[in-house]
């Protein structure tokens, strides 16, 4: 089934007016703190240069080492070729960068956080909770997108079972080859900014362009042995949509480190996190101690064990990434270990 053309991409030949790309009164305000320059979106990151767009058109503007770091969907202030200013952002999705452990921007600015899963495989729990993270240490709200469900003769159960291990995410199922779903989606994003999220091959490309109606990101085949696909996406790119709809697409990520702090992590778990306050001891582990609400839920049904493992790790993965973060508290913790270390020698001594 084909869609009417409804995508806009930004080049330097066509590009979306702000008000496409989200721009309204609330940025309109935002501005009025700076002096100088005219108002642009992020619409692409290559590196070493951004695409902005302006109501004067879409241009590449250098990353500058001096400067803030940029995400698409970021707005900015330009004047001369040059960024001014980054406005304040109402969302920042980041994660933890899989080579230096620092964080990695991913966009700026995004209302939803779509979490693509193919259903030509199993869908990870764990992945997703940690995309789910994610969107809610972003400042966004988590959207399950199941793609390729003409795959599937029922999406019922999976979206069940889905509802089970992560309750209160939405969930959408989408086939993009019949256009069921298709719809529904652009109903829940108009007048939004929607990024697309997942591993290589879980039909992120393959969604956008219909949602757009036609073809505006690369698609790939999967390997049938594993349904593992190849990033077709090589760069994050914002695309103006039908009812002002804006849609960022991604490249596959195949690690998803967490960089949100505990408390945001906790949200996103937040039937486990109240029942942790009436643990016995304070700085339950949740392991074996008595006393623990959270160890009585799962043995009693209320809970699964593998939520309440995957909220563990989380937490874990959230405490270091703070610890990280913060060079006072590395040197507290760097001085308990040596003095662990050196009580641990005179022991053995005696």
């Amino acid at each position: 089934m084909s869609l009417p053309h409804r995508g806009s991409s930004a080049t330097p030949q066509s590009f979306p007016s702000l008000a496409a790309l989200g721009w309204s009164h609330r940025w309109q305000a935002a501005l009025a703190a700076y002096g100088a320059g005219c108002p642009g979106r992020v619409v692409r990151h290559d590196g070493s240069a951004v695409l902005i767009s302006t109501e004067g058109g879409t241009r590449h503007f250098p990353v500058r080492s001096s400067a803030p770091a940029l995400a698409v969907g970021d707005w900015v202030v330009v004047d001369d070729g040059r960024v001014l200013d980054l406005l304040p952002r109402a969302s920042l999705l980041r994660r933890r960068d899989p080579s230096t452990g620092g964080g990695q921007l991913i966009a700026a600015n995004v209302d939803v956080v779509g979490i693509v899963c193919g259903l030509d495989r199993p869908v990870v729990h764990g992945r997703l909770q940690r995309f789910t993270s994610l969107a809610w240490d972003a400042g966004a709200s988590p959207l399950v997108i199941l793609s390729k469900a003409d795959l599937v003769n029922s999406t019922a159960n999976i979206e069940n079972s889905l509802l089970q291990q992560h309750p209160g995410v939405d969930i959408v199922s989408v086939a993009a080859t019949t256009a069921t779903g298709v719809f529904d989606l652009l109903g829940r994003c108009a007048k939004r900014t929607l990024v697309l999220v997942g591993e290589s091959g879980a039909g992120k490309s393959t969604l956008l362009n219909a949602l757009a109606g036609r073809e505006l990101g690369a698609t790939g085949k999967v390997r049938r042995s594993d349904a593992k696909g190849r990033h077709t996406t090589t760069a994050r790119q914002l695309f103006a949509l039908e009812g002002d709809c804006c849609l960022i697409d991604t490249p596959g990520m195949r690690e998803v480190g967490v960089h949100a702090d505990v408390a945001t992590v906790d949200a996103g778990f937040d039937d486990i996190a109240e029942l942790a306050v009436g643990c016995r001891f304070s700085d339950c582990g949740h392991a074996n101690e008595p006393g623990c609400e959270v160890l009585a839920a799962v043995a009693d049904g209320r809970l699964s064990e593998q939520r309440v493992r995957a909220w563990n790790q989380l937490c874990r993965e959230a405490a270091w990434a703070e610890l990280r973060a913060d060079p006072a508290a590395q040197r507290r913790a760097g001085r308990r270990l040596a003095r662990v270390i050196k009580d641990a020698q005179r022991a053995k001594r005696r």
